[in-house]
């Protein structure tokens, strides 16, 4: 049952202005390793690439046999492949500044003696700051324009989720958010005596942040440039996450590039007197095989096999790199 009507590189062919790619999937499923295997490809294609990692649990390092913590590094010695594993610390801090400043001034504005430290507290405890973080530095990375293609391995899928959709619900929130700073402000200017016009920081700053998510946006829905790839096992847990997820990216506008089966038995190899241990898990994942033909259909790009040792290291990465983008059909 099934097959591949359409494999990584006729999808590539397909989208020649292809810049923004995205692996994500349940955790565990392999997604540093096909993200680190399609930049090496693209590298190879004569792009100047940057792999990067958007998951605050970072795996690249590990992976690529190279610190790339906080710095950009060119990686598995190829001449324009470069990775680099996202430091959100500097952008914490950073926010943090930011907000205090806008509250102070918020405070100020509103003739209210509290200290700032409180709200500054509160707002930076959320779970959600450090994603919000993230977002900001994987964005700055895509304003900034340096390379020709970048491979962004990211978090476990319910976080992708947020972190790629974050430009749409920010911009819901700031045209919201707009709205009320310029009613405040009329009401402000109505009951003052005086008639000076008065800077308004934080309605500049509003201003300029609907723009970066407007851009954001555009960049992430745009399916020329842009496509998520979903990584699975051929086990029911990573085939339901997906499932589920892909509908949701579709809701958030984001283009799906197609999945990407990992970790497979490869059954010519399976001799009758495999332990029966592997005949279970050979059997297994025939079967999941099914299911994944059936929901995804032609959506499915490549078939990756379970390798005899660890995929880590340039070696074991160009090995990936073959099955990743494995010609099928004519």
């Amino acid at each position: 049952m099934g097959g591949i009507t359409k494999d990584m590189n006729r999808f590539m062919e397909e989208h020649p202005r292809l810049k923004y790619v995205f692996f994500g999937g349940k955790g565990g499923v392999g997604k540093t390793v096909m993200a680190g295997a399609a930049a090496l490809w693209a590298a190879r294609q004569g792009k100047k690439t940057l792999l990067a990692s958007t998951n605050p649990v970072h795996s690249l390092s590990n992976l690529l046999e190279k610190d790339v913590f906080g710095k950009v590094a060119m990686v598995c010695d190829e001449q324009n492949c470069y990775a680099f594993e996202i430091d959100t610390k500097d952008t914490i801090e950073r926010s943090k500044q930011e907000i205090r400043e806008k509250i102070n001034w918020f405070l100020k504005f509103a003739d209210i003696t509290t200290k700032a430290e409180d709200f500054i507290e509160s707002a930076t405890m959320n779970p959600a700051f450090e994603e919000s973080a993230m977002f900001e530095n994987m964005m700055e990375i895509m304003f900034k324009d340096e390379y020709d293609f970048y491979v962004f391995d990211t978090a476990p899928t319910a976080n992708a989720r947020r972190l790629l959709g974050m430009s749409k619900v920010y911009s819901m929130w700031v045209e919201k958010m707009l709205r009320s700073r310029q009613e405040a402000r009329s009401l402000r200017e109505m009951l003052s005596f005086s008639k000076k016009e008065e800077k308004d920081p934080l309605l500049d700053y509003l201003l300029t942040f609907r723009d970066r998510m407007g851009k954001a946006k555009e960049l992430l829905t745009d399916e020329s440039l842009t496509a998520f790839f979903f990584v699975t096992l051929p086990e029911a847990l990573p085939i339901a996450v997906i499932t589920r997820f892909i509908n949701w990216f579709h809701e958030f506008g984001i283009p799906v590039g197609g999945v990407v089966v990992n970790g497979l038995i490869q059954k010519e190899l399976v001799g009758t007197d495999a332990p029966e241990f592997v005949q279970n898990r050979l059997k297994m994942q025939q079967e999941h095989m099914d299911e994944i033909w059936r929901i995804f259909g032609d959506r499915v790009r490549s078939l990756v096999p379970l390798f005899e040792t660890e995929v880590k290291g340039a070696a074991m990465l160009n090995r990936t790199v073959e099955y990743l983008f494995a010609r099928h059909g004519s």
